[in-house]
């Protein structure tokens, strides 16, 4: 191992992607091994950033003596500094590779077969549970990292249409005094001498916003204390949130539906290579509308059964049969199904929703009560007491407008873009019931 002029090397160092699509002659190559290969006369290294992978050659009586004999030694994930002449190759992958003059090994790899019962590459089979053990090490596969920096231009491209319907993003609590939704089993921590709880929405906070500033925005930690064990929910999870005045159900399903949209067109757009690499071809959806009272009769007449309240897993597949690549908005929902902070449509209707999306339910959403005596009624329908929530009621006695919102979770919308079986997968450190670690 070598100490090496970080400044310099970044200011020399040009990505792979770079090596490969432009560029001959001399260059400074910095990363991972990501294979080795020995043919005696011949030695390969596979160096891999993250923008791609090129073939480092090394040929006997032609590479540098030291720098050769060294080449078969270098272990996998090793980080490397690689300085030589790219030249074109026809032999090689991408069609063009390194003749090397000098390696410098800047932190070796302990050896993986011996001491992680993983591997890190791509062609790997070892079981979620496993790579998720070693995740600091999984993140090196070129799928896993296609599906964050997938996920990385949803958050980006979230923001940037939220912006420009000039939105203003906000930072809500996550530390509350009771529960925001009622229902959810919360977890309990101490905060100084009193009881708290993490938040598992911000639902409240950024009505309060919205009723002063229009519209507000957030990607939002959530936490939900629930002792499920299923492939698509976790007990630390984020969430798209979005609150707007002056606004009902369909106001703000037009906005969701856009947005979502606007994201998927800019992943088609910036994330080709990694949609490759995950075998995934992508549409922007279409969307459709219909009401909870449709949607069922619609699930009856295909023989898909039905509940009273909401829609079955079953149910939402074959929304997504009968309607792919579309976003189907369920609107009209019962009322015994939604929050208490969803307005009353008559008397067994709601004014909320629910989005489902390639199978799925991404978004719930609606317009919301804004009438201080309305909302104690529908708190004490849900067996909740509206004494604990008197700063919430009293912002709604002093100008508080009609607003409607949405939230979808962000590895809800990953996974169900990505065809992910386990909502594990679309995030980096998953924490569910069993799992605290790493």
């Amino acid at each position: 191992m070598e100490n090496v002029d970080l400044k310099k090397l970044n200011e020399k160092r040009i990505s792979v992607a770079e090596a490969l699509k432009n560029k001959k002659g001399s260059v400074e190559l910095a990363g991972w091994v990501h294979n080795t290969r020995d043919l005696s006369k011949v030695k390969f290294i596979v160096l891999k950033d993250m923008s791609g992978m090129i073939q480092v050659t090394g040929v006997k009586g032609k590479t540098p003596e030291k720098v050769f004999k060294d080449m078969d030694k270098i272990t996998r994930e090793s980080v490397i500094v690689v300085r030589g002449d790219v030249i074109d190759s026809k032999q090689a992958p991408g069609g063009k590779e390194v003749n090397p003059t000098e390696i410098i090994v800047l932190n070796a790899a302990e050896d993986l077969q011996i001491d992680v019962p993983f591997s890190a590459g791509d062609e790997s089979k070892t079981e979620l549970p496993k790579r998720l053990d070693y995740r600091f090490l999984d993140l090196h596969r070129r799928k896993v990292q296609a599906i964050f920096k997938i996920q990385a231009t949803l958050m980006q491209a979230f923001r940037e249409y939220m912006i420009s319907i000039d939105a203003v993003e906000a930072n809500f609590p996550s530390v509350i005094s009771s529960s925001s939704e009622g229902g959810t089993e919360l977890f309990k921590v101490k905060y100084f001498e009193k009881d708290a709880y993490l938040s598992q929405s911000c639902q409240l906070y950024k009505q309060m916003v919205a009723c002063a500033m229009e519209k507000v925005f957030s990607i939002f930690t959530v936490w939900r204390a629930e002792k499920h064990n299923t492939v698509r929910h976790l007990n630390e999870s984020r969430q798209f949130d979005f609150e707007m005045a002056f606004a009902d159900e369909f106001v703000v399903m037009d906005v969701m539906a856009k947005s979502v949209q606007h994201m998927i067109k800019k992943v088609i757009e910036k994330n080709l290579e990694d949609l490759e690499i995950l075998e995934i071809k992508l549409k922007v959806p279409a969307v459709k509308y219909m009401t909870f009272k449709e949607a069922n009769e619609l699930l009856k007449k295909n023989k898909v059964d039905t509940n009273e309240h909401d829609l079955t897993g079953e149910g939402e597949k074959k929304l997504n049969q009968l309607f792919p690549d579309t976003i189907v908005f369920v609107h009209d929902w019962p009322l015994k199904g939604k929050p208490f902070y969803i307005m009353p449509k008559g008397k067994d209707l709601s004014s909320g929703f629910d989005a489902i999306y390639k199978g799925m339910e991404i978004t719930s959403g609606g317009q919301r009560v804004h009438l201080p005596k309305l909302l104690e009624e529908r708190l004490k329908t849900k067996g909740l007491k509206p004494k604990d929530f008197k700063s919430y009621i009293d912002s709604f006695r002093y100008g508080a407008p009609p607003h409607a919102g949405f939230g979808m979770g962000v590895e809800r919308l990953t996974m169900v873009i990505l065809g992910l079986e386990n909502i594990r997968e679309a995030v980096m450190f998953p924490r569910d019931r069993d799992r605290l670690t790493p």
